[in-house]
């Protein structure tokens, strides 16, 4: 089997191989070989020399690693591959650097994925992602593409309208959210059934089924348990019990978007600032001595994520995070769980983006939405959920609009579309202000 990574110098590919270094599948649903394609040359490079070290490591514990060959032309990247793992940054981090700080300078959020720098992402992130949708139906018609993408909801979405259900987004948000939640229960989270229903990074885990018993009921009503993980902490044991679910990390700039932003403008750079110049330090050393590429990887990459959200854990208390949430296996896990379901119809049960269909009621038949999904041959299908609460589907279908006219305004490079998008998101207060951010980033 071969798999393409697009974005193949980038940052978190080695946490996918080590994920394929410990797949013990036979040959026929086995990746046999990892294609990497990126426009850079450079980080090409530092990857490559990064895996080259995984896989010895792997080689010398009994692993088989998957041939690696590197690419800078897409149509050579894409040509008769079985996979395609999608996760560019169109801009690069220069461009979120400055999409932040175009929000902040108005007052706005300005993370990645929510609010008006979510926006100005997904502006960039849908002409990339449709470009490669058409290359894939050009070259790969029969490949599967995993979007990882940022706004992956979004990018998704867009990308299904050319390659229909073969598009299919992952995210490693709810996955981490159920493990700690299980590990606060105290049990094993293979163990569990989850009832998750929401968009991308705009969830909530509504049961956490043990043996057919729902146990979520029992971790709100303790508020020392609840706030002993990650989610308990972000939101506090009042809240949630308020709510009477656990909604997904980023919902953190919803609930508390005062405090985040006050946060965000008190560090000392925003998050896409201080990636910027970790990663570039990175690549330098790489570069600088291949030999040493590997452990310089994993020196940046327990930086990252001891760093991740660090401004909605400041506007929290300061807390750190908990060693066991900074190992990885998160979305690499999913993406590799994703295709051994799909290249050997291994059932599987995941948390995926896929269409609607009749799932939520509410949502129309076509909006990407994240939702556990059974998976084999034929792909994820959704698993029937009861109606979301009204504050829930309240704020998807507002994100869905902000999505939509995310989209037509990619398509269509039509401005107008592009200020209803910013000004509609429920994070953006005025229309002046949505109008100037959109000044600032040329558009």
């Amino acid at each position: 089997m071969r798999l393409t990574v697009l974005g193949g110098g980038g940052f978190r590919v080695p946490l996918v191989f080590r994920a394929l270094l410990e797949d013990s599948g036979d040959e026929s649903g086995r990746c046999t070989e990892l294609v990497l394609y990126d426009t850079e040359p450079r980080r090409l490079e530092a990857i490559g020399a990064v895996l080259a070290q995984h896989a010895a490591d792997g080689e010398a514990r009994g692993a088989r690693p998957p041939a690696v060959r590197t690419t800078t032309d897409l149509d050579d990247a894409l040509r008769d591959t079985d996979f395609v793992f999608s996760a560019i940054r169109a801009g690069g981090l220069e461009g979120r650097s400055l999409d932040e700080r175009a929000a902040l300078t108005e007052g706005l959020l300005g993370q990645e994925t929510v609010g008006a720098g979510g926006v100005l992402y997904g502006l960039r992130s849908v002409p990339a992602a449709m470009h490669i949708a058409e290359r894939v139906a050009a070259v790969a018609p029969n490949a599967w593409v995993i979007n990882f993408t940022n706004p992956a909801g979004m990018v998704t979405e867009a990308m299904q309208r050319l390659l229909g259900d073969r598009v299919i987004g992952i995210c490693d948000s709810p996955v981490g959210m159920a493990r700690r939640a299980a590990r606060a229960l105290g049990v094993d989270p293979e163990r569990t059934e989850l009832d998750y229903v929401g968009l991308n990074h705009l969830g909530w885990l509504r049961r956490i089924l043990v043996d057919g018993e729902d146990r979520l009921p029992a971790l709100l009503a303790d508020p020392a348990t609840l706030e002993s993980f990650e989610e308990g902490k972000l939101f506090g044991a009042e809240w949630l019990q308020a709510l009477g679910s656990l909604p997904n990390e980023y919902l953190h700039y919803y609930y508390f978007n005062r405090e985040a932003i006050a946060a965000l403008r008190d560090a000392p750079a925003t998050r896409g600032e201080f990636l910027r110049e970790q990663q570039a330090a990175f690549y330098a050393a790489a570069a600088a001595d291949p030999g040493e590429a590997a452990a310089a990887w994993e020196r940046t990459r327990k930086e990252r994520e001891a760093t991740y959200m660090a401004e909605s854990r400041e506007s929290t208390g300061g807390w750190q995070r908990d060693t066991c949430d900074l190992d990885g296996g998160g979305y690499d896990r999913v993406a590799l769980a994703l295709m051994r379901a799909i290249s050997r119809d291994e059932h599987a049960t995941l948390i995926l983006n896929v269409p609607n269909r009749t799932t939520i009621p509410g949502l129309d038949a076509e909006a990407v939405i994240e939702v556990p999904c059974r998976v084999d041959a034929q792909g994820a299908h959704p698993i029937p959920t009861g109606p979301a609460a009204a504050d829930q589907l309240g704020l998807m279908l507002t994100l869905k609009d902000v999505e939509r006219a995310t989209i037509a305004a990619a398509d269509t490079g039509s401005r107008a579309k592009a200020l209803r998008a910013v000004a509609l998101h429920p994070l953006v207060d005025s229309v002046n202000a949505a109008d100037r951010v959109l000044t600032s980033r040329g558009i």
